[in-house]
């Protein structure tokens, strides 16, 4: 079985090679991943036959590798074909996309050297080297878009119907390549005269402990939390916490995670200190908040490219670390949303910090066991894991695509007998796309061993996204 897989990831691997040199746009990027699927592809090849049967983790890393491929091939194509200006101008952004294949192509070789036990050599380690491979990914995206100015301002010219709205929309983009980007700005102590805000109004968010407000920092808007009672703590004491939890949160670096900008401590002779923690700012609060209000205005193209987006966060964590790294309290209010409908997954971010600070923990306004796996509702010591995760953002997924709240007025006994019993699983819409539901019942699949990884999800919504968006 494993030669079968070993057969069509190298023919796949072809098929790249050749989109390759046909590529119109973001040259440099496309053939760096033909690089490292050619690098992927010797170590795929260097698999002997009689090694192929002996271990279910090779066949596993396998049929993930050519999920990935495929999705490295279908985005390498999107640029082959007439229409990549147009897709570039409406989708308006690339260097996401290919930052996730360049991510899942190195977790990939990886896993597979390390299913293989095998040492590789020097060149091709060195492919997938994170520090070489940051550089060469940089200087790779600034010669493509040095190129994609040139183009698309070539491409305004050309064109003479509509012209006012392809050119607001290409300016568009020509500001956002100009911009710092958000995942640039380090995580640290910020001064108070850096921020930008009027304490003095209303707060747009209060909790028990704090009062936030919109602001700005180093030209981003940021949300700011303000501590109105926080705990007796010294100043040093939090600044040890911060500085040790801020080395953690620097291994997240996502457009599809939370952006922690860091804190601010005001203080003056005779007063209290004030805290401040300061985050990216999301304009359409969260995701539960979204679905309440604007789900019905929301095109099915829009809400797979939400879904997308949740896994991609997901995904990130996933990765970060260890094993066992994992949300731990996955559910729609934990998602933020920005402008755009971009989801960004929120709610672990300087955890240890706010902790340090606030006196109780906020109550979630949708209970826990909606989100929770039947394997955890079977057992209650059972340990918390990825798989369990999975099943959580496939419940985030179907509310995404029904609008609804996940088992709406039924009782923690019903959704236990349901779920565990039943093996329920609530409807999908009648309308919602095959590809589409075909994930999200993957996700809540009973069987834990059934559920896909964050990985195999980042692989697939592309696709899903890609065949939902045709004309």
């Amino acid at each position: 079985m494993n030669m079968e897989i070993v057969k069509e990831i190298t023919s796949i691997a072809k098929k790249i090679y050749s989109l390759v040199e046909k590529v119109k746009a973001n040259k440099k990027r496309s053939q760096r991943v033909g690089l490292r699927v050619k690098a992927l592809d010797d170590l795929v090849r260097s698999i002997k036959k009689e090694q192929s049967g002996r271990c279910k983790e090779v066949k596993k890393c396998l049929t993930e590798l050519s999920c990935t491929l495929t999705t490295a091939k279908e985005l390498i194509q999107s640029y082959t074909e007439a229409t990549w200006v147009k897709r570039l101008v409406k989708v308006g952004s690339h260097k996401d996309e290919f930052n996730c294949v360049n991510d899942r192509l190195t977790d990939a070789f990886q896993n597979l050297s390390g299913a293989l036990q095998v040492e590789q050599s020097i060149v091709q380690h060195r492919v997938f080297e994170l520090v070489s491979r940051m550089k060469e990914d940089e200087e790779d995206r600034a010669e493509d878009e040095a190129e994609l100015k040139t183009r698309l301002l070539e491409y305004m010219q050309e064109q003479q119907r509509d012209m006012e709205i392809l050119k607001n929309n290409v300016e568009k983009i020509l500001h956002g390549m100009a911009q710092p980007s958000i995942t640039d700005q380090q995580i640290r102590n910020i001064k108070h005269h850096e921020l930008k805000y009027d304490d003095v109004k209303k707060p747009f968010m209060v909790t028990a402990n704090t009062e936030v407000y919109k602001g700005e920092f180093n030209g981003f808007p940021v949300a700011i939390k303000r501590y109105v009672d926080p705990l007796n703590i010294s100043q040093s004491e939090l600044q040890k916490i911060f500085d040790k939890e801020v080395e953690t949160m620097r291994r997240f670096e996502s457009p599809n995670i939370l952006r922690m900008f860091g804190i601010c401590v005001q203080s003056g002779p005779g007063t209290s200190p004030r805290f401040l923690i300061i985050m990216e700012y999301c304009e359409k609060g969260s995701l539960r908040d979204v679905l309440d209000s604007d789900w019905a205005a929301l095109s099915w193209p829009t809400r797979a490219r939400m879904c997308r987006d949740a896994a991609r966060g997901l995904y990130r964590l996933h990765q970060t670390e260890e094993k066992s790294k994992v949300h731990g309290c996955l559910n729609s209010n934990k998602f933020l949303v920005a402008e755009g409908y971009t989801v960004k997954l929120g709610g672990f971010e300087l955890a240890k910090t706010e902790t340090s600070l606030r006196k109780t923990r906020r109550k979630e306004s949708i209970s826990s066991l909606c989100y929770t796996s039947p394997e955890m509702l079977n057992d209650v010591n059972l340990n918390y894991s990825k798989e369990s995760e999975i099943y959580s953002i496939g419940i985030v997924m179907w509310e995404i695509a029904s609008g609804r709240r996940p088992f709406d007025g039924w009782s923690n006994k019903e959704i236990n007998n349901k779920v565990c019993n039943e093996k329920f699983k609530e409807e999908l819409p009648s309308d919602c796309p095959e590809e589409l539901a075909r994930l999200i019942d993957d996700c809540r699949d009973y069987d834990q061993f059934c559920r896909p990884s964050a990985g195999v999800l980042v692989d697939k919504l592309p696709s899903v996204v890609a065949q939902i968006d045709r004309p």
